[in-house]
């Protein structure tokens, strides 16, 4: 306990004398939440990076969402926990074969909203950037002259396509933790709580969604969850997600849905980041993120169009 509490008290002197802002996704771990100065989804990250005042941004979460800190924040200090926390959805779509997809279909004039679990070039590939708590805003304002190409995520596409009725050509990417909760995994807990309601991240799968009492995005969950009839929930998302319901939903039985692998779902991406790493990031100042200017400056203007488009 005391070394928790040392190395916590390291974290705080050390971002004090960094003059630092330290952002953590709702997926991270307890501790680290905990420590952030702000939690939230991508969109609420975004904004706040957009905001931050401070010379240091400590970025707790994967590269793409650090990435996205820098390209708004390109005369700040970003630094990450652990430089290979990385991304499927990231992964699934690299930059030249979307070029390369672009190049080969220019004819079609495709409007590109990148959702934005994507890296900085492929940003700078496209119209516009959402997340999952606007994709459907965002797709509604997108030009109806224009055919629509979503990347990455087939499965938050698919579902946007369900709730605006636009159809949109889909990328073939999705989240490696996300696709692994299946109907009949999440149908063995209904089995034994009867009265639970399901709540799901639109990067699931159909059938799964189909389930969900509620589709939504992880800051989304948190109002639903709070006003939700029954007791009894079951979140189907990543497990990180958890520990910060659990304290702002006091009095609900949080149930961490569940894959035909394992009881919960964890990414092994999110989870790289430790408060140790995060003590040595502020310590050293690195790993930091680094951008190449000219696709810092093209990946810039799709992303503060979101935030406009946003507010």
């Amino acid at each position: 306990m005391q070394a928790a509490l040392d190395l916590k008290e390291e974290i705080l002197a050390l971002k004090k004398e960094r003059n630092a802002i330290i952002l953590a996704h709702n997926y991270q771990t307890g501790d680290i939440q905990d420590i952030a100065d702000y939690v939230g989804d991508s969109l609420g990250l975004a904004y706040k990076a957009k905001q931050a005042e401070q010379d240091v941004i400590a970025f707790c979460g994967v590269h793409f969402m650090a990435e996205t800190a820098k390209i708004v924040n390109p005369d700040k200090t970003v630094i990450l926990p652990d430089l290979d926390a990385g991304c499927s959805l990231e992964e699934s779509c690299p930059a030249d074969e979307l070029e390369a997809f672009l190049d080969q279909h220019a004819d079609k004039n495709y409007y590109v909203i990148a959702y934005i679990n994507c890296s900085g070039a492929v940003k700078a590939l496209c119209d516009v950037i959402c997340t999952s708590g606007n994709a459907v805003s965002i797709v509604n304002q997108a030009p109806s002259d224009r055919p629509i190409l979503f990347v990455p995520d087939a499965n938050l596409g698919a579902w946007v396509m369900e709730q605006t009725g636009r159809k949109m050509d889909l990328w073939n990417g999705s989240c490696y933790v996300h696709v692994e909760f299946t109907r009949d995994s999440i149908n063995k807990i209904k089995a034994e709580y009867p009265d639970a309601l399901v709540v799901a991240h639109p990067e699931c799968t159909q059938a799964v969604r189909l389930l969900a009492d509620e589709v939504c995005s992880t800051e989304k969950m948190i109002a639903w969850c709070q006003n939700a009839p029954s007791d009894n929930l079951i979140v189907v998302t990543e497990s990180g997600m958890l520990h910060r319901l659990r304290k702002e939903c006091p009095g609900k039985n949080l149930i961490a849905g569940p894959t035909d692998k394992c009881a919960c779902a964890d990414c092994r991406f999110m989870k790289l980041n430790t408060m140790e790493k995060l003590r040595d990031c502020l310590a050293n100042l690195s790993p930091q993120v680094q951008m190449d200017e000219a696709t810092r400056a093209r990946a810039e203007a799709p992303l503060l169009r979101m935030l406009e488009q946003s507010k």
